[in-house]
């Protein structure tokens, strides 16, 4: 009977209209980021810092994975950690290419 409680369990309903106001707030501070003129690395990051938020808050908040500290380690965590790995392995690799042309085309 308790199982079947905890299922039907809904959450309040200022929680989901805090997240909404949160995602419209960072989706602002985002468009802010092309009206401000920023550009560059600095542009790109926060663009891109924004939407890694308001990605996490969804995920975290509307499929429920708030509640759930492995799901949400395994959907939020993980993918960016793969991303920047490999990042580093493309960036070590262009280095080495880098080099190698140097190395061969300067002789």
């Amino acid at each position: 009977m308790a199982q079947e409680q905890a299922e039907q369990q809904q959450h309040p309903i200022g929680i989901y209209l805090a997240i909404w106001g949160l995602l419209f707030v960072l989706s602002v501070f985002s468009y802010l980021v092309d009206y401000a003129g920023f550009e560059g690395f600095l542009r790109w990051f926060l663009i891109t810092l924004f939407m890694i938020l308001k990605a996490a808050l969804i995920v975290a908040v509307f499929m429920h994975m708030a509640w759930e500290r492995l799901a949400i380690m395994a959907a939020v965590l993980v993918p960016p950690g793969v991303l920047l790995v490999m990042t580093l392995l493309m960036a070590l690799e262009a280095n080495y290419t880098l080099f190698t042309r140097l190395v061969f085309f300067l002789n």
